[in-house]
């Protein structure tokens, strides 16, 4: 039995975005939250970066879009702290691989993608309220 393809209501994209961008600022929230953790044993990983990864729609794929959230596995940053617990036998620790600077432009990007998107509901609320208006 072929699968029959029911395009999206303009709402229900709308909503997805707004899922997708709640995801990315949760994650995003979460990389701030932690920028400074270190690990709680010598030797030990401190926190990872997570990065919110969108899977496009597809004929093969999900009706919605998908968004997974995945580890960062670049460096993480080293900074000399002997009296650290973490600390290893050099007196160095690991800190997350966490950027300030891109977590905060990621913000602010995630943020206006998800207020665009409160707005074109908006703008698709008013059109729907003129066209019902009009068929009165």
């Amino acid at each position: 039995m072929t699968k029959v393809e029911v395009p999206l209501s303009g709402s229900e994209i709308l909503a997805a975005g707004r899922r997708l961008q709640q995801a990315r600022i949760r994650a995003i929230s979460e990389n701030i939250a932690n920028a400074n953790s270190t690990a709680s044993v010598s030797g030990a990983d401190p926190y990872r970066r997570k990065i919110a990864v969108f899977e496009p729609i597809s004929s093969t794929g999900p009706e919605m879009p998908v968004v997974r959230i995945v580890r960062d596995t670049s460096e993480f940053r080293i900074q000399y702290d002997p009296s650290n617990v973490a600390a290893d036998a050099r007196g160095n620790i690991k800190l997350p691989n966490v950027n300030m600077a891109t977590e905060i432009a990621d913000l602010q990007t995630a943020i206006r993608a998800y207020q665009s998107n409160l707005s074109a509901m908006s703008s698709l609320d008013a059109v729907q309220k003129a066209t019902a208006d009009l068929l009165k």
